[in-house]
């Protein structure tokens, strides 16, 4: 059964950094560029981060020059370093292909990331 299981959120203060992982299972996840949303209370999820089988990168406007996203393909993981995190960063923080119709299915359980001072 495909999946995705998220971790790595916690309660920060604002300039501190987290690495999240995302450890997935399923041949789906082979086939896509995989990316991490986020959701932010009263929000919708939008795309911060995502990254191609061949490890090219992309970003959303609020991860540049903050966030890298990368992949352990030997451990069917996906990263995602968060530096200088800001209060406008808290949000549930989830993984997934990038393509929304095959992602409807695999949606996790996310990580929640509150940074606060």
């Amino acid at each position: 059964q495909a999946q995705v299981v998220e971790s790595g959120g916690g309660l920060v203060q604002p300039g501190d950094s987290l690495r999240l992982s995302c450890r997935y299972s399923g041949t789906v996840f082979n086939i896509y560029p995989m990316a991490w949303f986020r959701q932010a209370p009263g929000k919708q999820r939008e795309l911060v981060a995502s990254i191609t089988r061949n490890h090219s990168p992309n970003y959303g406007d609020a991860a540049k020059g903050r966030f890298t996203i990368s992949r352990d393909d030997a451990e069917n993981i996906i990263y995602l370093q968060m530096n200088n995190l800001e209060p406008e960063d808290t949000a549930i923080y989830y993984c997934n292909v990038v393509n929304r119709p095959v992602a409807a299915r695999y949606w996790g359980q996310g990580t929640q990331v509150t940074v606060s001072s």
